[in-house]
């Protein structure tokens, strides 16, 4: 039986030493400690080595947090210019976001929306070369329709914590497990993505716009 923890524990003892910042670094110099949880490192690896590959231009976030994905995204669009827009609903938790990007030295190329993504969202009209998503796991039906208009052809869509529904999550946060099942089959029965999904973090589906 493969031991997922004894991996992701070997990933990370191979990693802890290169990285300028991760998730435990970032959390303890912020200012503010109640928010929602951010990627783990795994993700953030990912989402790195995903804006690189695309060479993404355009970048949509939905559910910004304290910004440790957006820093980890625009510590990589910065060397062509590129552009992220980020949405927080929470107006506090967006503050200390911006500062965090500041303090990060990426706030250049970082747009902060405050507000709530399933209005915002549906008004946009830019299209994105990647959106990644991590918010509120009830709104992840509710904006796929939308992501996939913004996305442009050859376009990605990163969604956060799609293995909810298997793997041994708080009982709290089990109210969330209905809004991923069925976002999930969404996106694996849409004949407009092609798609899977990846087992880290808490599970990241990873899906490209035919």
């Amino acid at each position: 039986m493969v031991d997922l923890i004894k991996i992701r524990n070997y990933i990370e003892s191979l990693y802890k030493e290169k990285e300028e910042t991760n998730r435990k670094r970032f959390q303890e110099e912020t200012e503010l400690k109640d928010f929602v949880p951010v990627v783990d490192d795994d993700v953030a690896r990912y989402l790195k080595q995903l804006v690189k590959m695309l060479k993404a231009n355009k970048i949509l976030e939905i559910g910004t947090s304290i910004g440790y994905s957006t820093v980890s995204m625009a510590s990589i669009v910065k060397e062509w210019g590129g552009q992220i827009t980020t949405i927080e609903y929470d107006e506090k938790v967006g503050k200390q976001a911006k500062e965090n990007f500041v303090r990060a030295g990426v706030s250049k190329w970082v747009e902060i929306i405050l507000g709530d993504a399933k209005e915002i969202v549906p008004s946009l009209s830019q299209e994105y070369d990647l959106i990644f998503q991590d918010v509120d796991k009830r709104l992840y039906p509710l904006l796929l329709e939308d992501c996939i208009r913004l996305l442009k052809t050859g376009g990605v869509l990163v969604a956060e914590d799609t293995l909810f529904p298997v793997i041994d999550l708080d009982p709290k946060w089990h109210y969330l497990i209905p809004p991923i099942k069925e976002f999930n089959r969404l996106v694996a029965s849409d004949e407009r993505l092609e798609s899977t999904i990846i087992p880290i973090g808490d599970g990241v589906t990873v899906a490209i716009k035919k």
